[in-house]
């Protein structure tokens, strides 16, 4: 039950991930409509058995003041899929300012990557081309829905034409 299920706007828009609790309770309601079923199992009650959704759309539009994607620790982290972006480490990772703080470089999505402590401590206050290192992928903000995808963890093959 620890699926998600992902919930579109009135004009077919992604707009989030729920749980399948959550998404059976919107349909239930009349609020959504499922528009794929998932391939793994059912509800079951006593006496009644439904289908598990996969992707729901809400019945109205909802006006939703997009605001980005937070910038924080974990969502830099998550971009980068908990990789140093210098060496491809998965250990003692920190967040590294491409342009140092000290050169007047600020804490933005295009400045801050993951990088283990070995490599951050290597390049000390100096930019990458400085200290010899090649970023293996440009920091740069993520969109709603490659931010979907990444925090769906598994993604339903029905999910491709919606978050593309």
């Amino acid at each position: 039950m620890d699926q998600k299920v992902l919930v579109l706007n009135g004009d077919y828009t992604a707009i989030t991930l729920c749980s399948v609790q959550k998404a059976f309770v919107l349909l239930f309601l009349d609020k959504a409509e499922m528009i794929a079923k998932s391939d793994h199992g059912a509800l079951r009650t006593i006496s009644h058995s439904y289908p598990k959704p996969s992707i729901i759309r809400l019945q109205r539009y909802v006006r939703v003041p997009y605001k980005g994607i937070a910038l924080s620790r974990h969502n830099v982290m998550k971009r980068d899929h908990f990789e140093c972006q210098y060496c491809g480490s998965t250990k003692n990772l920190t967040l590294d300012h491409v342009l140092p703080r000290s050169r007047g470089g600020e804490s933005s999505w295009s400045n801050l990557l993951t990088a283990c402590a070995r490599c951050n401590h290597a390049k000390g206050h100096r930019t990458p081309e400085e200290a010899g290192l090649v970023i293996r992928q440009k920091p740069k903000k993520p969109t709603l829905a490659g931010f979907l995808r990444l925090s769906a963890g598994s993604i339903d093959q029905n999910w491709h034409a919606y978050l593309n």
